[in-house]
């Protein structure tokens, strides 16, 4: 073409042009036509919530084996709590009232919901749920009919509960925690906790399209309440039977959200697309050293502040958790999310590794150190004891590692015992333990730690089983002020009742605060953008984490 164009003048030249010209039309027109054709055909967004092998088809919301998905994408609640910043949505309820004495709650529900079948959503389900947690107690998770005096519905919109007792935390539980169940679909199964459900039909945006054991599939409802969305056409929930292989397929970009632990993330997943692949671990819980307070020499306060100040937990940070988990608060408040919570008094107070005063606090409270470099008390026994911990949960076992290390170098024999996972639970549950690392239950505010940490009617004596204060904490002082907290709706009795468990928690150590967990979450905006992140925390970001993994979903647009 080039010789000829040069042999033909003008007038060749000009018929080149025009061709060119024209391919170049056709070609513009094909690359319109591929991307109209691409966006509406997204590609499916690829969730991995956890890493436990094959699935079984179960998506009942109150099952323990329930699949992701089932709660929140399928079967809705009536309020959303956003654990981060401690706002309330109005969900299937419109909105709410509290009676100011706590004992009469009011939801005011959303007029227009159906279920995916197509049947209308009323206050017959939402009665006919809460009564069901009250005939089968299997589903009854957070024990609300210890509360709960009646359930009622004047009407189709309105649903009333009224409590036995003033209890302002059960909202939480009852509006943002409590699956709502379609009378027509589950009043024939039974027990609840035990149907399966393969075939789920909720509020939420999402119905169940396939099902295999290694993967399966979600797709838009087209009868959901939100006009328009979720935008997202369709979600997949691959199988993977560890960390490692989700891993290698999250860096393939097969996978755009999940919530795993990645050791290196900067290096192993981040590098790869920096442009597109983000991680973001705000915190979940605050990790613990239980020391078992029912037990010699752990009853001692000398020597739990020992053991707290002995401790590196800068180490256990960049060490054993990669850099994951900044060192907690002392006041037991994650921060800086609680900071609204904070006692004025504690602004700024860090833990701060000291193992002279380690020595100091032992040698004050009567023990004395021997020639072996470990301290013994006047009876001559030796400060000594084990950590428990679960086999197999390296980041943990590396922590305890650390600790004993800093406890031997100030005079306590410390060692790690490693045990299975039912062994461990076991242990703590029934107090057969020293001291163990372990998690504690986080809510939408300092109340739901605190209360599940320090409450003395959650815990027992050593060889009965306590429900979560495992440390056996069992304090009137603590109890007034989590009372104080449950039976008001005023925000500053609240306040000042959290403000005065954090003093005994600076004070009296009932536990020792190490590292502040945090909801993994690792995602790509290759071809999906809205993910929460620092700048829009709108909800907690881990999949595994519902309603929030919903209100995600409802979030994020293709690209």
């Amino acid at each position: 073409m080039a010789s000829h164009a040069n042999s033909s003048g003008r007038t060749t030249w000009g018929m080149l042009l025009l061709s060119c010209l024209l391919m170049l039309t056709v070609a513009l027109a094909a690359c319109g036509s591929q991307s109209s054709s691409s966006t509406a055909k997204q590609v499916p967004l690829s969730i991995v919530g956890n890493t436990g092998g094959d699935f079984t088809r179960i998506f009942n919301p109150y099952n323990a084996n329930t699949n992701y998905g089932a709660q929140g994408m399928v079967y809705e609640t009536l309020l959303f709590f956003n654990r981060l910043d401690g706002s309330i949505k109005p969900w299937l309820a419109q909105s709410y009232e509290f009676s100011s004495d706590a004992t009469l709650i009011t939801f005011h529900l959303r007029s227009g919901v159906k279920w995916s079948d197509g049947q209308p959503f009323s206050s017959d389900d939402v009665l006919f749920t809460l009564n069901e947690l009250k005939k089968y107690p299997g589903m009854d998770v957070f024990s609300m009919w210890q509360f709960i005096k009646s359930v009622s519905a004047p009407d189709p919109g309105t649903v009333t509960v009224t409590l036995n007792r003033p209890f302002s935390p059960i909202l939480w539980y009852l509006g943002g925690q409590t699956w709502i169940l379609p009378r027509h679909h589950y009043a024939s199964v039974g027990d609840g906790s035990q149907y399966a459900d393969p075939n789920p039909i909720g509020t939420g945006p999402y119905l169940l399209k396939s099902f295999t054991p290694q993967i399966y599939t979600m797709i838009k409802n087209p009868n959901y309440w939100q006009p328009g969305k979720p935008v997202v056409n369709e979600i997949t929930f691959p199988a993977f039977d560890s960390n490692t292989s989700a891993e290698l397929a999250l860096n393939r970009g097969d996978i755009q959200w999940t919530g795993l632990y990645i050791p290196n993330i900067q290096q192993t997943y981040i590098n790869r697309d920096p442009a597109h692949n983000h991680y973001w671990f705000p915190p979940s819980d605050v990790v613990m050293l239980y020391v078992n307070t029912a037990k010699y020499p752990f009853n001692l306060l000398p020597v739990r502040q020992a053991i707290s100040d002995a401790l590196d937990r800068q180490k256990l940070d960049s060490i054993a958790e990669s850099g994951y988990e900044p060192v907690a608060s002392p006041t037991g408040l994650l921060l800086p999310e609680n900071n609204r919570y904070l006692n004025p008094g504690y602004s700024g107070l860090n833990f701060t590794m000291n193992p002279a005063q380690s020595e100091q606090l032992l040698q004050s409270a009567g023990f004395t150190k021997g020639s072996n470099g470990y301290f013994v008390d006047k009876n001559g026994k030796q400060l000594a004891f084990s950590i428990d911990v679960v086999s197999g949960w390296t980041d943990w076992i590396t922590s305890c590692q650390i600790m004993a290390s800093n406890l031997k170098a100030v005079g306590m024999n410390v060692t790690v015992n490693t045990l299975s996972y039912d062994a461990y639970y076991s242990a703590l549950q029934m107090g057969n333990f020293s001291v163990a690392i372990s998690w504690t239950n986080p809510g939408p505010t300092p109340y739901y730690i605190y209360d599940g940490l320090l409450r003395s009617s959650n815990t027992a004596p050593i060889g009965q089983s306590a429900n979560s204060n495992w440390e056996r904490w069992n304090d009137p002082a603590t109890d007034k002020l989590l009372n104080e907290f449950a039976t008001t709706t005023d925000p500053a009795i609240q306040q000042q009742a959290i403000e005065g468990i954090q003093k005994i928690m600076v004070e009296e150590l009932p536990s020792i605060p190490l590292t502040n967990e945090p909801y993994w979450y690792e995602y790509s905006t290759a071809h999906y953008t809205g993910w929460p992140d620092p700048q829009h925390p709108y909800a907690v970001p881990s999949p595994f984490i519902a309603p929030d993994s919903e209100i995600v979903l409802l979030n994020i647009k293709p690209v």
